[in-house]
Formats: C-alpha cells, sequence, structure tokens
C-alpha cells in the first residue's frame, strides 16, 4: 500500500561561520490518509525544520541538501522540483496545509479575516469571488466563529488569541487538504482553549478523511490525539512506533528520559522528577557517534566508538536508534532504579501568615475621544481574598485575563488597588506611598515568564544579579558584594566563573537560573513565580522546579506559583487558588482539590489537561468547556462562568456567588454546591 505522504532521507543545512550546520540529518517518516501522527523532542531537535524543508521553506542560509519527498503515491520527488513552481504552489496551502505557532504573525493584520480566507480559496480551488466568500462562512461555522457573517469583514486584532488560532484552521481546511500540519499550534494558548481546538482539528480531519501532522513538544498532547508518534532528537529519529507502545515499552533512552522528566495530573505529589542532565549538542559540533551520548544514563564504552546509530526493528512497527541490546537496556534499567534518588528536603510550613490579602479590587479606567474622556472602567481583580502561610506554596491558576499577573502586580505594590488590604506581616501595605513602602520592597520579589526578554540584553549577569544588592545597600564593600554574587551563582546551580556573560551567551535554563538568582538576591520572604517555567523544555522544566523546591526547603521561602499547567501545579503546590474572570472560584489543599474538585470550572480546567499515558487518556471523563472567556470590559451579569457552564439556573444569571466554605479547609463559589 502507497503512503498518503512519505519523507525519505531528508537532509538540510544551514551556511554558519564558513561551515555547514546540519539542523535534519538523515530524517524518513511515512502518514497514512486519516491518520494522526505526533513529532515530538526538545527545541533544537529539528522538528519543524523537517516539515519546512518537506515544504520547500527554508530559505537562504539554509538549503536542503538530500531526500526525497512523495505525496499521495505519485512517484514523483516534490523535492526535484523548484520551491517556486507550480507544482510546489500547488502542495503548499492546497493539498498540505500549516497551522503555525503564533496566529498573530501569521494574519496579516491590514487585511480582513474574511478577505485572506477567501483569496486562498480562490487560489486553490479555482472558484467564483461569490462561491468563495460562502466557502469562507462556512469553514467559519465550522471552526464556531460566533456570527460568521457579520465578522467576516472583521480584522485579526479584533479577535482573542484563541479565536485568532481558530480562524487559522479555517483558512488552513479552506482549500480541502489532505495533510494538516500542525506546528506547536496551540502551546502559546490556555490548556482549555488548546484543547478544544485539539479536539476540533481531530473532529475535522476524521470527518474529512484529512491526515493531522501534530509537532509539539507536550507529551500529553501526542498521549491524547496521536494514533504513531516520532520522538526527534539532535537532527535525527530516534525512535517510532505506535501510541500506546510508545509510553508503555519506551525503548530509547531518550524517550526513557523525557517521560521521567515530566510532570503528570495522575502522579502522587511526591513523586521526584528526574531531569536530563545537561543540553543538546551543537548541531555545528554534533559529534559523529549517537547524539545522547553525553547525556545518556545507559550509555556504554562502544557507543562512543561508532558512528551514529541507526533506527532498527526491534518488533514489529517499532524501530529505535541505539546500539544496546534488550538484555544490556534492561539490566541498565535495574541500576538506574537501584540507585538511590536524592529527594528535595521538604519545606516546613508555619502557622503563622506571611501574606493576607481581604477583598482587594483593581480596576483600570476605560478612555475615549480625542479628548481622553472616562468612558466607563475594567474590572481586572474583584473582591480577592486568601492567606499564605510562612513556607506555604499557593499555586494559583486560571485562562489567560483571569486576572493572575494583575493580582501579582498588585501584591508587588506595582499597582495600587482600589480597595481592599494586603497584610504582610501584618502591616498593611495596599495604600503606602512608596517612600513608606521602601522597607517592604525587597522582601517580595518576582520570578518571570520568559527568562530572555526579563534580561537586560546589555548587562552582564553579574550586574543583573547585583542590581538589587546595590539598590538596597544589603553589602557594605565590593569584597561582600563579590562573595554574595558568587554565593548566588552557586546556590542555584551556576558556575559563579559564567557571570561576566551577558544573557545571549546563556541556555533558557541558564537565563532562568539567572532569574532566580535575582530573585533571591535581596533575601526576600516571598517569591512570586509567574509562569517561570512555560518557555522551557521540559527537561530544563524538572531542572527548575527540583532548584525551587530545595530553594524553599533551605532558605524558608514562601511561594506564590503562577501558571496554566496544572500538572506543575499539582507537583509543586501545597495549596491552590483557583481565578475565573477576575474572582476567586474555588481554594483547597493540592490533594482535595484534584480528589474533590467542585466548582464546575475547576472540573472543566482538570479534565481539558492531557495525561502523558494514551491508556488513562482512553478512560478519562470528558468535561467540555464550550465558549470563550467573556471581554472584562462586557463582564456578564451575575456569577462570571454562567454563560460557559452547564448547570447554570436563573439565580447564577443575576447574582454573584460569594466563596463558602464546605469543610476540610476547601472554599467555592458556587450557589449548588
Amino acid at each position: 500500500m502507497k503512503h498518503l505522504l512519505e519523507i525519505k532521507d531528508i537532509r538540510t543545512c544551514f551556511r554558519t561561520d564558513g561551515k555547514d550546520v546540519h539542523a535534519v540529518d538523515g530524517v524518513s517518516m511515512y502518514l497514512d490518509p486519516g491518520e494522526i501522527i505526533g513529532i515530538v523532542g526538545e527545541s533544537g531537535s529539528g522538528k519543524s525544520v523537517t516539515m519546512m524543508s518537506m515544504l520547500q521553506l527554508i530559505s537562504s542560509p539554509g538549503r536542503i541538501t538530500g531526500g526525497e519527498v512523495y505525496l499521495e503515491g505519485s512517484g514523483k520527488n516534490m523535492l526535484d522540483y523548484g520551491a517556486n513552481s507550480e507544482e510546489m504552489r500547488q502542495m503548499r496551502g492546497g493539498k498540505v496545509s500549516m497551522i503555525f505557532q503564533e496566529p498573530m504573525t501569521s494574519l496579516n493584520p491590514v487585511l480582513t479575516i474574511g478577505y485572506q480566507i477567501q483569496e486562498n480559496i480562490m487560489l486553490h480551488l479555482k472558484v467564483s469571488k461569490e462561491e468563495a466568500k460562502e466557502r469562507t462562512i462556512k469553514m467559519l461555522k465550522m471552526v464556531n466563529i460566533p456570527d460568521a457573517e457579520q465578522r467576516f469583514n472583521y480584522y485579526p486584532q479584533q479577535f482573542s488569541g484563541g479565536m485568532r488560532q481558530r480562524i487559522m484552521i479555517a483558512m488552513a481546511m479552506s482549500s480541502e487538504p489532505t495533510i494538516l500540519v500542525a506546528d506547536e499550534a496551540t502551546t502559546a494558548l490556555d490548556v482549555t482553549t488548546q484543547a478544544q481546538l485539539l479536539e476540533m482539528i481531530r473532529d475535522i480531519a476524521k470527518k474529512t478523511n484529512t491526515a493531522v501532522i501534530i509537532v509539539t513538544h507536550n507529551l500529553g498532547i501526542v498521549a491524547r490525539f496521536a494514533e504513531r508518534i516520532y520522538v526527534m532528537y539532535s537532527g535525527s529519529v530516534v525512535e517510532t512506533t505506535n501510541t500506546k507502545e510508545l509510553f508503555a515499552e519506551p525503548e530509547h533512552p531518550y524517550t526513557r528520559a523525557l517521560l521521567r522528566a515530566i510532570p503528570r495530573l495522575d502522579d502522587p505529589k511526591d513523586r521526584i522528577l528526574i531531569p536530563i542532565d545537561g543540553l543538546p549538542p551543537n548541531p555545528a559540533t554534533r559529534p559523529d557517534y549517537c547524539p545522547f551520548y553525553d547525556r545518556c544514563e545507559y550509555r556504554e564504552d562502544r557507543c562512543k566508538c561508532t558512528s551514529k546509530p541507526q533506527l532498527t526493528e526491534l518488533s514489529k512497527g517499532h524501530y529505535a536508534a541505539c546500539l544496546l541490546t534488550e538484555e544490556e537496556k534492561w539490566h541498565k534499567a535495574a541500576e538506574i532504579a537501584a540507585k538511590e534518588i536524592k529527594k528535595a528536603p521538604q519545606s516546613v510550613c508555619k502557622d503563622e501568615n506571611c501574606l493576607e490579602v481581604s477583598d482587594v479590587k483593581k480596576y483600570f479606567p476605560v478612555y475615549k475621544g480625542l479628548m481622553r474622556k472616562k468612558v466607563g472602567e475594567v474590572k481586572a481583580i474583584e473582591d480577592i481574598t486568601f492567606s499564605v502561610k510562612k513556607g506555604e506554596t499557593l499555586g494559583i491558576v486560571g485562562e489567560s485575563g483571569c486576572g493572575k499577573t494583575t493580582l501579582a502586580r498588585c501584591l508587588m505594590r506595582v499597582y495600587e488597588p482600589e480597595d481592599g488590604k494586603i497584610l504582610f506581616n501584618g502591616t498593611d501595605v495596599a495604600k503606602l506611598k512608596d517612600k513608606e513602602l521602601q522597607p517592604f520592597r525587597p522582601k517580595i520579589s518576582m520570578i518571570f515568564q520568559d527568562p530572555f526578554s526579563s534580561l537586560d540584553p546589555r548587562q552582564t549577569a553579574e550586574s543583573i544579579v547585583g542590581e538589587s544588592l546595590k539598590l538596597h545597600k544589603l553589602v557594605k564593600n565590593k569584597e561582600e558584594y563579590d562573595a554574595r554574587i558568587d554565593e548566588l551563582f552557586r546556590i542555584v546551580g551556576l558556575d559563579p566563573a559564567l557571570k561576566y556573560r551577558v544573557p545571549h551567551e546563556f541556555s533558557g535554563g541558564q537565563r532562568q537560573r539567572i532569574g532566580i538568582a535575582r530573585a533571591l538576591s535581596s533575601n526576600p520572604d516571598v517569591i512570586i513565580c509567574d509562569e517561570p517555567i512555560s518557555a522551557l523544555d521540559v527537561s530544563i522544566q524538572a531542572q527548575i522546579i527540583n532548584l525551587l523546591e530545595e530553594l524553599q526547603a533551605k532558605l524558608g521561602l514562601t511561594y506564590l506559583f503562577i501558571a496554566h499547567d496544572l500538572a506543575v501545579v499539582k507537583h509543586i503546590s501545597d495549596r491552590i487558588l483557583v481565578m475565573y474572570l477576575g474572582r476567586v472560584v474555588e481554594i483547597a489543599d493540592c490533594g482535595e482539590l484534584y480528589e474533590n474538585t467542585l466548582h464546575p470550572y475547576t472540573k472543566a480546567l482538570l479534565a481539558a489537561v492531557p495525561v502523558a499515558d494514551p491508556v488513562i487518556e482512553e478512560s478519562r471523563e470528558r468535561v467540555p468547556i464550550r465558549g470563550e472567556v467573556p471581554s472584562l470590559t462586557n463582564r456578564p451579569k451575575g456569577c462570571p462562568f454562567h454563560d460557559r457552564c452547564d448547570k447554570a439556573a436563573d439565580r447564577c444569571r443575576q447574582e454573584v456567588p460569594q466563596l463558602k466554605d464546605v469543610g476540610g479547609n476547601h472554599q467555592v463559589a458556587c450557589f449548588y454546591i
């Protein structure tokens, strides 16, 4: 049987500093009609470059140096045609459509979304303008864009992130492609929106018999949606088989290491995450032997003495690129399991409250017209009440726009709340002026989401970390300053010899360690972690989570951990606070919240998080969540969740439910619990 798509030994290199750097080094894969496959691996493994090479979208200084691409069993190698040939243009967008990671950069901001989809249909399906418009509206309805006829003339910036990604799916499907490539298509989206869009892609694919390639670093997504998986590392496929077998019997040491590094929603809270040591090799200096050798726990001397291992069939349809025999891997696995794993010391929660927040509100004025007249206000957060004990980690979760970061900025006193109290170690800091806040500033610090944009690219790591030491006069002289900088670098696991480098000379994980060292430099009592690992690879995420836990136990820190990855939040938090549209809807101890979820929104949030195990995924209950988060400027009356809730009644549409104690240190804002 001929495959729908067949990629054979594709090779792509980039000319850098006078030599060829091989980003993709002999990748082969296939796809059958109606099939969904996943391609997984860390950043830089070559996933996206493989897909771009298939479509001849590699621009200078990159070039495809070898390989074959066959489509629909035609027997014609698509790479023999020029990148701008008619055949390749028919393939791109016509037979193979691609959904990119960031919809705002993929959509033209000066053209209406209707025009952009209509143009694509006219180009590939050769139909009239009227027919193309009719099909555009049909496609917008298919991806659940409300009022599709009216929104045909809207611009991309008039839609939310989730809506824009739906428009990208509509555009990709509008030309009736046989293959859809989703390249990290849901990475930047909330977990609920991600689940909605991936379910939609799967439903559309099965209905139209479209084959789908999901490119992602999220193993939970491929466990839920993919039928077969290709695991890539350093420009090559290192393992491939069907999804169930890959998760049940991973054969390559890299696949096994990936699965041990990720937190899972069904994990016991005290499970230790085992990070993959080191970093993937630089493609410019990649060794001739196995590229995973330096990070591999299974390695043998002979792995370094032979050329890079090729994919070998171990059982029917299961291939892995590893020199070790099954017996050797079994013995190595037993040795690894017998090793004593250093467990992070547990932090001790004290009975004393470090932070007490009571009825905090924050509004932002809305101005219009030439005279900038105030016409209303956005109620970003309303009536937020909670407390945090010394040495405790409070996880704060919710979709984008729910007010998590606004709350964090109020606690940092970047914003002054409209109303309410923020008691820090017994002192209300909510209304203090700048001068009065000075003694409190060093005591609350923040770790930011993006470790690159939060560091000044012109400053050395030393000056970034040492800035608050000088600002708050925490050292007396240059000797003390240097000693404290070196100490902070060692605390976060960095060599002090690296302190004179600038941010771009560090890896993503190292940059985040610099961000943590900066947060620690002022000797804070509370650290607000605002999505500190969402921009990092799964193996580096494990390192940073373990580091945060060690620091908390050693220094007695209190954390507010803001995230949308509920598996990570479960792993690190003592208690969890769930926010929706500026309000707290549920708050409980970690175990209680996951085992006895009460609020309909929290149930939907947890159901949307994929578990990296296809067997568990099959048996999990689906709790669908409809619609999108309403705009804060047009907040619904009554319960903020009522227009998306299946249990909503008339009372929910009129009154706002208040948090009530349901026992066991568990509070929930719902009339029917």
